[in-house]
């Protein structure tokens, strides 16, 4: 299925430890699920051992995190961050990603990625015949970086091809978007 479901888009989710230190992690089951609340949705199965994983751990009912959008040059360092580590070594420290701090946030985002939801958790379910958990997070800022998104009217219109999002496709497999076209919705 995981190869046939592409391509996929990547939430890169930072979340605090227990101990303050920061875990980042990759996660491919992920997309927007509702309008009102905005609701994001996150899939994530089990460590190689069979634990938790500390995305998981950190993330429960009403705790913050931020969902990053990583462009395609990130790739080395998106993968880099979904390594096995013990709880509480930081995949922020270990690979020297750069944090900006939000306004009035208790999380720092990823000062390079050019789109981040500040996210607080809605609701965690599990499912599946080995837990997978499903975790409901509803962004309540959103961050576009200037350069990539600007104000038409009461909107902002974000360029895709100037995001350059990394999509993942099967195994070790990922995509940019490659060519980007538009086609009007029918009225």
């Amino acid at each position: 299925m995981t190869q046939t479901i592409i391509p996929r888009p990547i939430a890169w989710v930072l979340s605090e430890n227990k101990d303050e230190t920061l875990n980042l992690a990759p996660f491919s089951y992920f997309n927007a699920v509702c309008s009102d609340p905005p609701l994001c949705m996150l899939s994530m199965g089990k460590k190689p051992d069979g634990n938790q994983k500390d995305t998981v751990t950190n993330l429960q009912v009403g705790a913050y995190c931020i969902v990053h959008i990583a462009q395609a040059h990130q790739a080395d360092l998106v993968t880099a961050t979904a390594a096995t580590m013990a709880y509480g070594e930081s995949e922020v420290s270990a690979n020297n990603i750069p944090l900006s701090q939000h306004e009035e946030w208790p999380l720092k985002r990823i000062s390079t990625c050019p789109i981040a939801y500040l996210c607080k958790v809605h609701s965690v379910q599990t499912i599946g015949n080995v837990d997978q958990h499903i975790i409901f997070v509803e962004a309540l800022e959103l961050y576009v970086d200037d350069n990539v998104g600007s104000e038409q009217g009461k909107r902002i219109v974000v360029d895709a091809s100037k995001v350059d999002p990394l999509a993942r496709l099967g195994a070790s497999q990922y995509a940019n978007l490659g060519e980007v076209f538009s086609k009007a919705r029918p009225k």
